[in-house]
Formats: structure tokens, C-alpha cells, sequence
């Protein structure tokens, strides 16, 4: 359309008065795929303005709808100006079409759209992947015998049996037999728990040892998995979009001026065609692509560099909402802590480290308890070899018996010590002491002798401290909520510095906790990893998962932490409030713009400068206006996190207790990362 201006080499057929109508004609057939493309703005915008709630679609709609029937207008007066060979009117009409207006319109607000729209995320899968996690079979004991059946065809009250490797099919009661169940998925619980008769069990918990038979109480929409799953298509539906000031204030303000204009000018005398010209122009210039690209733009370039710093923001939505956080609420298992216990003390007494260390591992090798595998992965660590191992035996709840090079010996829990009438106070002493720092003591004794203690943990992450300690001084309250037991939380707690700790939750109750704060008042962020956290992940405000995460985690969530560091927590939050003050600055120069374009556009200058603008110029401002925008948006490109100096890591605590963390340092300079270990 602007090509005659600019000298381009247009085919002929364009080109001249003589060619008017060929060259109006040919730019309204290209409009047409783009309107019909667009069509949604006009279904959506005339639906708002007779609702009499106009909003941004109303505007772009009336904005490029009053252009294209311009337009047509123009279209009809050079047929008429050719057929009374009047060429003033054809030339004057000529340079009065507005079909690239509504063109360009259309085109860059629905750029903005599909770049905001690239980076949101679904949560429609997430409910079905948290239904594919219940186990589809059950083995189930009827008449005496055991048969397979589909898990949805169990009836409360059957007795099913449950094997080592196993899932658990529904909820129920143990009725005999014994095992250790991992319920980490579920409860945030990172310690398999023992189960007896008598013991609740939860299904699509895993059975990681053992044999036990249950009795079915739960079946079908009544299990935990399946409430889970209500609850986070509950909370999912329940997010309520962000209101956008413009749609408030700017579009039925920018709609009454056009229409005052036109009524003005056609008052003082003015054709139709003027007036209508200067209406159109006000809602041209106006038409948001500076405000419609001040948001996208910004959330684009701040997705780009989250992306760059191991941050995966799904939505626009997401990336809005977290610069205004004031409550985060931590899950602990594989979120503040490592999620897999290590060795983190080995105390010998009366034996030699690598003698403890060595029978210890020998003893555990053969056990499917996961606290045994923290203990021979320790022993491989140091390269030491493993003893021969005769007449093994388990004891449910308890521990390990078997014979290590002849002689008998012992692995488990003080309960097991006591009742083999093993007693050392001093020892069990300091077992009381590390299982109040949320350590589980295995005792090892030889011949009716302790010869050592070795505790296992879940050990905090290197840089959670620093993380916690980020967020608290951003003004942001940090809350622990874990379905870990108290004393363990309480440990946590001390070591990292959180400001309060919810221990011992179920996943309905740490949704319920989210919402609690929610109604209080709070903007809250909840980070998690398990299948447990999915609820409170989706009731959030903001959902952060873990990337080491589930898969039910990481698609509830709104965030993703692809390095599950909970430093990236303070950068998300950094980068949302880089964004918005970069979005702050774009609407600032958008309404700036609109308060000297729009008087231009309306004709006030008119009467005293002579000073008038048509609708292509107008569309050409707007561009120009679009263009310093999303300039001003690339500049967040340049966005770097800031952090405080690391903690320094823990030094290993008196008695032989050794502790082995993994710290953390990042090397801003060449934006690399080391390990060192400590």
C-alpha cells in the first residue's frame, strides 16, 4: 500500500490514477484472508460491546473494522469519481484507504497472542497422567485362590494380596505379614514406613519389601490417589485470569473520544467522510499493538532468559503473578533435601571404622530396606570389601541377623538391640541426638557387643539455605510443609532457617494449607516435586515444580526448575519483577504516546496549526510505537540474577561423625558451574 511512496518497483497494473481501482481493489482481496484468520476478535469484540463491557478485542475490532469499511467507502467513490471522470475525487480517495491499517492491526496484536500463547502450558495432562499412576491389576483371594482382575473391578471389604515390587491397588488395612511401603509419591515421606497388621495402606504406594495381604476400604473415587486427582482439577479451574488495567480504563475511554470526534466534527460542518476519517484515526493510533505488545513481549524475552537460567515459565499468567509473592511454601523430601538418604555419621565403637563400615555393608547387602542401600553405596564409595554372610534372616520391623565370618551379629533399630539384650547407654544416647537432627541410627553389634552406630538421612540440598535465607530477605515469608514427622521437619527447620514448618500433612491438607493462606490474604508460591504436591501445586498462586520431579508435579506446576535448585526460586522471582517494571515502562511509553496521538488523531490542533492525521499515518505511528516497545522489551535479554555469597558448608560434627555434602559454586564471570567437594 505505501509502495507508490517509497519508489518500490510495483507492477504497473498498480501504479497511476488509471490504475486506482485495480490497485484498492487487489489490497482489499488481501485483507480478506487476514480478517477471516482474525475473525475471533470480531466474534469476541462485538460480544463484549453488547455485554457493555468493552475490552481490548472491542477496540482492535472497531479500530480495523471502521478501516476496512472506509475502506469499501473509498472503494465506491473512485468507481463513482471514474464514471463522472471527476480525477480530484479519485486521486483524494485514493490516498484514503485504510486496508493495511486494519492489515498491520490485525497482524501484530495476533503476533503478541501466538508468542504469549507459545508459552503457556496445559494441566489437562496432568490429571490423566496422576490417573495412569493406579495400578490397573489386583491380585485378589476369593474362594481360597488368588486370581488377577482389574484394580476398578475390587469391591470394599476383599482381601488382596501384595507382593515385594508391587503397587498397592486401594486403600485398606493390613491383615497379615509385613513390609516396608514407599509412600514418598504420596506423602512426601522419604523412609520407607514399616507395615504391620493393623497398618493403613495407601494405593499406588509401592511395596519395596516383603509380602503382605490387605483388606480393601477404599475402592474407586473413594481412594486418596483419586481425591488427589479431583482436587487438582478443582484448583486448576478455579485460577482466575489476571484483569488488565487497559481493558478497564484505556478501551471505553479511547472508544468515547472517537466517537465524540466524529460527532464534533461533524457538528462544525465538516463532510462525513472527514469526520469519519478523524474517528478512525484516534481508534488506529490507539489500537493496542504498543499496549497488546508492552505484556507479550516483555513475558517473551523474560521466558527466553528463565529458560537460559534453568527456569521454565509456562504462562504469561505465571510470570505476572510471581513478582508479587509474599508466601513460599517449600515441600522438604527432594526439594529442600537431597530426596535420598545417604550415610551421614559412622560412629565404631570398639572396632575399627572401615571394620563397622565393612560388616555393616556386608549385613545390608542382602536386605531390600532402602536405608541399606545408603550403607553398602557408602561402603562401595570407600572401596571396601564385603564379608562373607551366612544364615541371613529378617525380623519385621526390627532389623538384621545373620553370620559374618563366623560370628553372630546384629543390624537394626535400638528396639532390636534391647530385645537381644544388647545395652550401651552411651550409644544409644548419642542415637537419641541424631535422630533429633532428623537422622535414623542403625546400631551393628558382634557377638552380643555394639561395635558402631551408623545414622542415615535425607541431607539438605547445598544451596537451600542460601535460598531460604534470599527469599526471607526479598520480604517473602518461607513455610516448610512436609508429610515427613515432626521431629524430622523441626531439624530441617533449625539447619536451613525457614520461618514456620506444617510437618505430618496428607496431600488434601497441604492444599488446604495454600488455600488457608490464600484467604488470609497471602500471594502464595508453593514448590514441590512429589505427586503428593500436585493439589497444592495447582491451588497456588504460582506452582513451582522440581525438574528431578514427577511428571504429575512438573505439569501441574506453572514453573519448572530444571536444575532443582531452590536458588532458581529467588531468580524466578527476581525476573518476574525485572519483567513487570519492564512491562511498567512499555505502558508508560504506550499511554505517553496515545496522550500526543491521539489529540492529532482527533483534529484538536486543527483549527489553530492546521495539524491533521490520516489513518495510514496513524497506523504508521503505532508501528513505530510497537517497534520502541519491543526494543525496550529485548533489553531485558541482559538480565542477570543476583546472589548473595554461598554459606559456608558445615563442618563435620565432633566423635568420628563424618559429614559429606556436595557444595555448590557458581562462577558468574564465565557462567559456568563447578563442583567442589567438601
Amino acid at each position: 500500500s505505501m509502495g507508490h511512496m517509497m519508489g518500490w518497483p510495483l507492477p504497473e497494473c498498480f501504479l497511476g490514477m488509471e490504475n486506482a481501482m485495480t490497485f484498492a481493489f487487489t489490497q482489499f482481496l488481501l485483507l480478506i484472508p487476514i480478517v477471516f484468520l482474525n475473525r475471533q476478535y470480531y466474534i469476541g469484540g462485538c460480544k463484549a460491546l453488547i455485554q457493555r463491557a468493552p475490552n481490548m478485542d472491542s477496540l482492535i475490532a472497531l479500530g480495523s473494522g471502521a478501516a476496512i469499511l472506509y475502506g469499501i467507502y473509498a472503494i465506491y467513490r473512485i468507481g463513482i469519481g471514474f464514471g463522472q471522470m471527476d480525477m480530484d475525487t479519485v486521486h483524494a480517495y485514493m490516498m484514503e484507504l485504510y486496508f493495511e491499517s486494519a492489515g498491520t492491526i490485525l497482524t501484530l496484536i495476533t503476533m503478541g497472542k501466538t508468542m504469549e500463547a507459545r508459552a503457556k502450558g496445559k494441566t489437562s495432562d496432568a490429571i490423566t497422567k496422576l490417573m495412569d499412576l493406579a495400578p490397573k491389576t489386583a491380585t485378589v483371594e476369593r474362594d481360597g485362590t488368588e486370581r488377577v482382575i482389574p484394580a476398578a473391578e475390587v469391591q470394599p471389604g476383599e482381601v488382596l494380596i501384595v507382593r515385594a515390587g508391587e503397587s498397592v491397588p486401594v486403600d485398606g488395612v493390613v491383615l497379615e505379614g509385613a513390609s516396608a511401603v514407599d509412600e514418598s509419591a504420596l506423602t512426601g515421606e522419604s523412609i520407607p514406613v514399616e507395615k504391620q497388621a493393623g497398618d493403613t495402606v495407601i494405593g499406588a504406594t509401592i511395596n519395596k519389601s516383603g509380602y503382605f495381604k490387605m483388606r480393601a476400604t477404599k475402592v474407586g473415587d473413594d481412594t486418596t490417589l483419586s481425591q488427589i486427582v479431583r482436587l487438582v482439577d478443582e484448583a486448576t479451574s478455579s485460577k482466575a485470569p489476571i484483569a488488565k488495567l487497559a481493558d478497564k480504563v484505556f478501551v471505553p475511554v479511547v472508544i468515547a473520544i472517537a466517537a465524540v470526534t466524529t460527532v464534533v466534527w461533524l457538528l462544525t460542518g465538516q463532510t462525513v467522510g472527514y469526520a469519519l476519517a478523524r474517528g478512525i484515526s484516534v481508534l488506529v493510533i490507539s489500537c493496542p499493538c504498543a499496549l497488546g505488545l508492552a505484556t507479550p513481549t516483555a513475558i517473551m524475552v523474560g521466558t527466553g532468559r528463565g529458560a537460559v537460567n534453568g527456569i521454565l515459565i509456562k504462562s504469561a499468567e505465571a510470570l505476572e503473578t510471581t513478582h508479587s509473592v509474599t508466601t513460599v511454601v517449600l515441600d522438604k523430601t527432594g526439594t529442600i533435601t537431597q530426596g535420598k538418604p545417604v550415610v551421614t555419621d559412622v560412629l565404631p565403637f570398639g572396632a575399627e571404622r572401615d571394620e563397622l563400615l565393612a560388616v555393616a555393608a556386608s549385613l545390608e547387602k542382602r536386605s531390600e530396606h532402602p536405608l541399606a542401600e545408603a550403607i553398602v553405596s557408602e561402603a562401595e564409595k570407600e572401596q571396601l570389601a564385603l564379608l562373607p554372610v551366612e544364615e541371613f534372616e529378617q525380623i519385621p520391623g526390627q532389623g538384621l541377623r545373620a553370620v559374618v565370618e563366623g560370628r553372630i551379629c546384629l543390624a537394626g533399630n535400638r528396639r532390636m538391640m534391647e530385645a537381644n539384650h544388647v545395652e550401651n547407654g552411651e550409644l544409644f544416647s548419642r542415637g537419641e541426638t541424631l535422630a533429633e537432627d532428623g537422622k535414623t541410627p542403625l546400631f551393628f553389634a558382634r557377638d552380643g557387643r555394639l561395635i558402631g552406630l551408623i545414622a542415615v538421612a535425607d541431607v539438605v540440598k547445598p544451596t537451600s539455605a542460601q535460598a531460604i535465607a534470599e527469599l526471607s530477605d526479598m520480604g517473602i515469608e518461607v513455610v516448610m510443609l512436609t508429610g515427613d514427622n515432626e521431629r524430622t521437619a523441626e531439624a530441617i527447620r533449625r539447619q536451613v532457617g525457614v520461618d514456620r514448618v506444617v510437618a505430618e500433612v496428607l496431600p488434601q491438607d497441604k492444599e488446604r494449607e495454600i488455600r488457608r493462606l490464600q484467604e488470609s490474604g497471602k500471594k502464595v508460591a508453593m514448590v514441590g516435586d512429589g505427586i503428593n504436591d500436585a493439589p497444592a501445586l495447582a491451588r497456588a498462586d504460582i506452582g513451582i515444580a522440581i525438574g528431578a520431579g514427577t511428571d504429575i508435579a512438573i505439569e501441574s506446576a506453572d514453573i519448572v526448575l530444571m536444575r532443582s535448585d531452590l536458588l532458581d526460586v529467588s531468580t524466578a522471582v527476581q525476573l518476574s519483577r525485572a519483567v513487570i517494571r519492564n512491562i511498567k515502562q512499555n505502558l508508560f511509553w504506550a499511554f505517553f504516546y496515545n496522550a500526543i496521538g491521539i489529540p492529532i488523531a482527533a483534529g484538536v490542533f486543527y483549527p489553530a496549526f492546521h495539524l491533521k492525521m490520516n489513518p495510514m499515518l496513524g497506523a504508521l505511528a503505532m508501528s513505530f510505537s510497537s517497534v520502541f516497545v519491543v526494543s525496550n522489551a529485548l533489553r531485558l535479554r541482559w538480565f542477570k540474577a543476583k546472589h548473595a555469597a554461598a554459606h559456608t558448608a558445615p563442618s563435620p560434627s565432633d566423635g568420628g561423625a563424618e559429614i559429606t555434602t556436595n557444595q555448590m559454586t557458581a562462577n558468574e564471570e564465565k557462567g559456568e558451574t563447578t563442583m567442589e567437594k567438601v
